[in-house]
């Protein structure tokens, strides 16, 4: 299994056919799942990915235990906005509470659009907790850092 972070081909495309929206307002609703650390050697993750389901599929989603609930949490994200000639996206930092489990990555996906694949996020390490709060910071905002950035 190897999961690669990149924003998904799939998305690219679909963000020039309007799928997504982004607006913090009326916009759609995205969420972020966490990714066995020790997935089956079906899944590869990364730019390929299409949908929330090509993880699950594959039976390496995190299971509903350990404070984490199959799907993953909710995102609230800020309208999008531009600096120079990069635009970008940021999202809240969103936490799992009396968590034990270990994860590898995440992926992003829009339930408004049929859990259509934004991004997999490979952590670089098996990251694990017990008994405690997971916490994923998104980096900031800007131009050079942010998430999901358009160059």
């Amino acid at each position: 299994m190897a999961i690669t972070s990149a924003i998904c081909t799939s998305f690219k495309k679909e963000l020039l056919d309007g799928i997504h929206s982004f607006l913090a307002t009326g916009g759609d609703t995205y969420k972020i799942a966490l990714i066995k650390a020790q997935a089956s050697q079906a899944g590869t993750y990364g730019a390929a990915t299409t949908n929330y389901s090509d993880v699950t599929g594959n039976s390496d989603e995190l299971g509903a235990t350990g404070g984490y609930t199959t799907g993953g949490n909710t995102l609230t994200n800020i309208d999008p906005t531009s600096s120079g000639t990069t635009a970008f996206i940021d999202f809240s930092d969103t936490s799992w509470t009396s968590a034990t489990f270990t994860t590898r990555g995440c992926i992003i996906y829009n339930t408004s659009e049929s859990n259509k694949a934004v991004m997999v996020i490979d952590f670089g390490a098996d990251f694990s907790v017990s008994g405690g709060t997971f916490e994923i910071q998104f980096p900031t905002a800007d131009a050079t850092n942010a998430i999901l950035r358009i160059a």
